[in-house]
């Protein structure tokens, strides 16, 4: 089976990896997906070498929209002082604030939404479908996907890039962190707009 640019994008963005190591482990696994994610695993090959390393470095970028009404201010960390001062560091650190702007993302990502939060809105798109209609035998399947959608709209790294949806902010940091070697991370984040 060929391996096509396409197939070494997805399998870069699922793992992180370098473009060639994805191309090699792709043409191993004659070109399944699955597989050479397996393959790439097993290698070492995701991401970072190390995903337990600190991220104590970084950089604070801020974006202000047009006329001044709306602006963000995002934390971007690293593990060195050189990531942090390269401009693709710091063009990331602008994207995502951007982005934060404009998704207004109400956490960093699904591990940091407070389980009472889950259980409420789970009760909630519970009771919607009920009254919708939806039998029992349908209604677990049908609220898995709401809230699936739904953490999609507000955890920051699960979003579709506001520029590229076909991409979410978790994967432009994985390019970032595989070119680099090195974790990255959104430290922090908020979004200000006049008179909320």
């Amino acid at each position: 089976m060929e391996v096509t640019a396409q197939t070494v994008k997805e399998l870069r963005e699922r793992t992180g990896a370098g473009i060639m190591d994805c191309r090699k482990a792709l043409t191993e696994a004659e070109g399944n997906l699955a597989k050479a994610e397996a393959l790439l695993k097993e290698k070492g090959m995701r991401g970072p070498k190390d995903p337990s390393r600190e991220t104590k470095q970084g950089f604070v970028e801020s974006y202000k929209h047009p006329g001044g009404q709306l602006g963000s201010l995002v934390e971007l960390n690293c593990e060195t002082d050189f990531v942090s001062r390269t401009e693709d560091f710091r063009q990331l650190a602008y994207e995502i604030a951007l982005h934060v702007a404009a998704a207004n993302p109400l956490y960093p990502d699904r591990e940091a939404i407070p389980e009472a939060v889950l259980e409420a809105q789970a009760a909630s798109f519970t009771e919607q479908l009920r009254l919708a209609g939806t039998t029992e035998s349908d209604l677990q399947a049908k609220l898995d996907a709401r809230m699936a959608q739904w953490v999609q709209e507000v955890a920051l790294l699960d979003q579709p890039y506001v520029r590229d949806p076909k991409s979410t902010i978790r994967q432009l940091i994985l390019g970032l962190s595989a070119k680099t070697g090195e974790n990255v991370r959104v430290g922090r984040f908020a979004r200000f707009k006049v008179g909320e």
